[in-house]
This record gives structure tokens, sequence and C-alpha cells, in this order.
């Protein structure tokens, strides 16, 4: 099996603060050795269920996170950016699974540190229609390329967001959030090893979660807090304004994916904030 894992950080283990997360942040180096140990117990899952090639995209804010010597010797790391297909940078159709680590849940809802990609500037984003967020956009997006998601760890708000997506997915709360920076912990052991304890169980049953590759087209809208980066984004060919500040585009997921990447480095150059929160 050849395992892909795309790393996010609010969710992981312990962590409740942008402090805990940013670079710069009191708590921020800690922080990395707690990215760390999560993103190892997922490896060591995946390891034991009998993967033979593993990749980790670091997928949070600068991509700089994870520091190499600190993760597991059986893993290759993706890390930097830009990067063409951010945060699932690296996925191909020739990996067998996708493992999710430390994700969140997104924008408007009530999780640690939720949000949409880019903090307060965007603000809801639909896929053909349906409220989504990092988790249900990588779940679909790796599904256009056959790849199941089979294992998801975050927060109780993110594991339910995952589970609504798709109930198939064994997902591990690591954390239940109180308010938006505020969550009761689950002691670091115990969540290391249900993290690893799930990508076990969620590898186990592949390969009959593997969905089917498609090409079909999708629709990709999204709310932005400014009408000026809707505005500028019009000047995209193919893209179409639906009110002021909410635009759409059509396309085929991956090709929407990275497209969506290009969006968020305008509005980052427009509003002085980073790509990725």
């Amino acid at each position: 099996m050849r395992i892909y894992i795309s790393a996010d950080m609010e969710g992981i283990t312990g962590l409740v603060d942008a402090d805990d997360v940013q670079p710069g942040g009191r708590d921020y180096e800690r922080g990395r050795q707690m990215m760390a140990e999560d993103v190892n117990a997922a490896v060591r899952g995946a390891v034991t269920a009998g993967a033979t090639g593993i990749v980790v995209n670091d997928a949070h804010g600068p991509m700089r996170n994870l520091v190499p010597e600190a993760l597991h010797p059986q893993a290759r790391l993706i890390r930097g950016r830009p990067k063409n297909m951010g945060m699932l940078e690296g996925l191909t159709p020739g990996h067998d699974a996708m493992i999710c680590v430390g994700y969140h849940s997104r924008a408007g809802t009530l999780g640690v540190l939720s949000h949409s990609f880019m903090g307060h500037e965007i603000e809801d984003i639909w896929l053909d229609g349906r409220p989504v967020g990092e988790i249900g956009l990588a779940h679909a997006t790796a599904a256009t390329l056959g790849v199941p998601l089979v294992a998801l760890t975050g927060d109780d708000s993110a594991c339910a967001e995952t589970t609504a997506w798709d109930d198939s997915v064994t997902t591990v709360a690591v954390k239940s959030a109180h308010d938006r920076f505020a969550a009761e912990l689950r002691p670091a052991a115990e969540a290391r090893q249900a993290i690893e304890e799930a990508v076990i169980a969620g590898l186990s049953a592949y390969p009959r979660k593997a969905p089917t590759p498609t090409s079909n087209s999708s629709t990709l809208t999204v709310r932005w807090q400014s009408a000026t980066v809707a505005s500028t984004l019009l000047g995209i060919p193919g893209v179409t304004p639906v009110d002021s500040r909410t635009i759409e585009t059509n396309g085929q997921l991956t090709s929407l994916y990275r497209l969506f990447g290009v969006w968020m480095r305008v509005a980052a150059s427009l509003t002085n904030q980073p790509p990725y929160c």
C-alpha cells in the first residue's frame, strides 16, 4: 500500500490557540513537536497495516512546521510552499489511501481554531451547492483521483463534519471543543494510541472504500469577506459573480482545487493575509 498523509495543525493533540500553531507564537515550537507526534502515530499505524510507501505533506500555514528529523523514518516529507495543490500536494491516483491528521472544522462552526483556508477572509465555500471546508474539499478531490480518505484526526467538531460528509471514514477526536480557543484535551499518550489504532482500522477496509476516479465537472463557490477580492478574481477566465462578494466557477475537481489555491494567493496579496492560516 502507498499511503498519503495530509497534516494540518489546528486539530493536533493539545493545541487550542493561535500561539500554538503560528510561527512566532509563544508555544509554536511545542506545537511543532505535538504535530510530529500525531503524524508519527499515523505513520506507525500505516506501517503496522502493511504500508510500503508513506508520503507526508506538511499542509499548515508556511508548510514548514514538521522538523524532518522528528518524522518517522519510514515516511517521506513534502515541505515548504508554494505548492500547486497546497494541502494535497503530492497526492496521485497511485496512492491507495489518504489520511488527514490534525484537521479542523470549517468556518462558522464551533470548533477549535475553525476556519476555511484563510482565517477570516473566506466566509463560506460550497461544492456543488453543499457547504464545505478543508475536510470536505480534500475528501472530494481525493475521491476524484480514486483515493479514499480512510482516517481523520482532529477535534470532535472536525470529526462530526467528516462523518456528515462520509460516515465510512474512521475518525479520532483528540480534544472536545468548548469554544474556538478552548477545549477539553485527551491525554497525549491516549490520543496517539487512538490515532494509531484508527489508521490500522481504516486501512483494514481497503480496497472496499476505494472510490471510482472521475472527470465529472463540479461547481466551486466561495464567499469572501471583501468585495474587492471577489471583484478582482472576476478577471480570471471562467469565474462568474453570484453577488458582490461571492464568485463561482466550474471544472474538474482537481483543477478547481489548484485554481482555488491561485484565488487564495490573489486574496492574500490584496488583504495582506497569509494564504493559509
